[in-house]
């Protein structure tokens, strides 16, 4: 089992030093990865419901700062050298894939191969009319995108000809350490589901019972099974404070069951003595499970 960090740049940890304090310890204590959330503005008064919590409101204030994903990866890449570095998520559909393709590509070559991009179609309606793109093409978007950026990142001379998204001979360079990024598809609908069945690396649902987990895994699988994709390929990530405390070990050999390759717990809760709190989870829970 895989251990890693979500909302990792986020709370004390936008602060440069203690970002590189936290990603330093983390990789000393055993985590595997961390992963960074993303809103590039949040519009004053958003009517679209958060789906990750029953108040329907994103946690914390609507001003709280959110680096960018990728700057502050990057960040955190130059002061570490084993720990993968990863988008839990990153909005997708929000960004032009041809330069989206060339930032994770240069991130993932200066790294050592370290990235992971997990990607979502995002839920605040409002800030993508604030970017100016189509909030109910996200989905198609999406797809577009991932398939684009695969073509710069393994073709010597890409050509993509999609529904947004359309090049021919173009040299993107550098490319991936491995010929590519995996691309985590993240959410916890059907439709996510599915779509990291068809085109995934890895799918990572943000929350659910173990019950809608298995239900959720089942269809990423039996989709890839339709698709001619080997469905053991795709990777697992899920999350959750369960993994924390007296019941972590016991929680992560529940999940492991399940099929999941990685378990991410929230930065919040190494918000306080951030370097003794990575240690003991290391030897606590990381060496044991």
């Amino acid at each position: 089992m895989k251990f890693g960090i979500v909302f990792a740049n986020t709370g004390p940890f936008c602060d440069p030093v203690l970002a590189v304090g936290f990603a330093r310890a983390a990789e000393s204590a055993g985590f595997e990865s961390l992963w960074t959330v993303e809103h590039t503005v949040v519009p004053v008064g958003y009517e679209s419901t958060y789906p990750y919590d029953k108040s329907g409101r994103m946690p914390g204030a609507d001003d709280a700062p959110i680096p960018d994903p990728l700057v502050w990866l990057s960040f955190v890449a130059s002061a570490t050298t084993t720990i993968n570095l990863g988008t839990g998520i990153l909005i997708q559909p929000q960004r032009n894939p041809v330069v989206l393709a060339k930032e994770v590509a240069t991130l993932d070559h200066l790294s050592g191969g370290r990235m992971q991009l997990g990607v979502g179609v995002g839920w605040l309606a409002e800030e993508f009319d604030a970017i100016g793109v189509p909030f109910d093409e996200r989905g198609r978007r999406t797809d577009d995108g991932i398939a684009a950026m695969r073509a710069l990142w393994s073709e010597d001379r890409a050509t993509y000809v999609g529904e947004f998204t359309s090049f021919t001979d173009c040299i993107c360079r550098p490319q991936p350490v491995s010929g590519s990024v995996p691309v985590h598809v993240g959410g916890h609908s059907g439709v996510a589901a599915r779509r990291a069945g068809r085109i995934g690396d890895g799918f990572f649902p943000a929350k659910g019972s173990h019950r809608r987990l298995g239900e959720l895994f089942d269809l990423v699988r039996s989709t890839a099974a339709e698709a001619g994709r080997d469905p053991s390929a795709i990777e697992l990530t899920c999350g959750g404070n369960g993994v924390f405390g007296p019941t972590a070990l016991e929680e992560a050999a529940a999940l492991a069951d399940l099929g999941v390759d990685r378990v991410v717990v929230p930065a919040f809760l190494f918000y306080q003595d951030t370097a003794d709190a990575l240690a003991r989870y290391g030897d606590e829970v990381i060496a044991r499970a």
